[in-house]
């Protein structure tokens, strides 16, 4: 929940530093509804834009809510859902999750699923088997790598500045393979795992090197192009 219109004025600045984005290198930028349109517009195609989130129903009364759909009309090609703070503030299940994804995609839109701990769950040593459950239950078995993508994003981290220890980001994602993999067959091995979790310029290229690790999840250092663009230059560089 951050941006106005004139922070259209970073989107530009993202747009205009793009220069350095290696060839393989995807990028989506996530803004408010309410900017979505107007960020497209700025954009000019440079890259792709999302939504933060989406209802699960197509249409109707139900009043507040965004549709799929909208987001797509607005210029997005994807949308993150069960983010932390939707499962955590919204009590979103599991349920309601793989039932965003389902209309996520009828919508034609890409769903980045979210999954992580908390740190009461991690202190537990119940870390694996949350994300494992929220996996298995949060994406749709037609999920492969050309409807989804999976974000591994350690709740405690979110905002904290402090990120898990490199083999310990490294062994979580490991898991998370494991589970697309027994969970899609073939489709889970070539699904992306992005990681989550105070990522910023300092870090990225060293997280970005990790096994497992095909892309990072970012938050407060998105909303500054000079902190995104430097992220997106660290994949140069693992």
């Amino acid at each position: 929940m951050n941006g106005l219109g004139a922070d259209l004025a970073e989107i530009a600045a993202m747009r205009d530093g793009l220069w350095v984005r290696p060839a393989d290198c995807d990028v989506l930028v996530c803004p408010p509804a309410t900017l979505l349109s107007r960020a497209a517009a700025v954009a000019e195609g440079a890259f792709a834009l999302g939504g933060q989130d989406c209802a699960m129903q197509d249409s109707g009364a139900y009043t507040g809510e965004i549709s799929a759909a909208m987001l797509k009309d607005a210029g997005a090609s994807a949308v993150i859902l069960g983010h932390s703070e939707r499962r955590l503030q919204h009590l979103e299940s599991d349920a309601v999750v793989a039932a965003k994804v389902r209309a996520a995609w009828r919508a034609g839109l890409s769903a980045i699923v979210c999954v992580g701990e908390t740190e009461a769950e991690r202190g537990a040593g119940q870390a694996r088997t949350v994300c494992r459950t929220q996996v298995l239950a949060s994406l749709p078995p037609e999920a492969g790598p050309a409807n989804a993508v999976l974000a591994y994003e350690p709740v405690w981290a979110i905002g904290s500045g402090h990120t898990p220890p490199a083999e310990e980001i490294a062994a979580m994602h490991g898991v998370l393979r494991e589970c697309l993999v027994e969970l899609l067959g073939y489709r889970g091995a070539g699904m992306r795992i992005l990681y989550g979790g105070s990522v910023k310029p300092a870090n990225a290229a060293a997280i970005l090197s990790l096994p497992h690790v095909d892309g990072a999840l970012i938050g407060g250092a998105s909303l500054k192009a000079r902190d995104f663009l430097a992220i997106i230059g660290a994949a140069t560089f693992s």
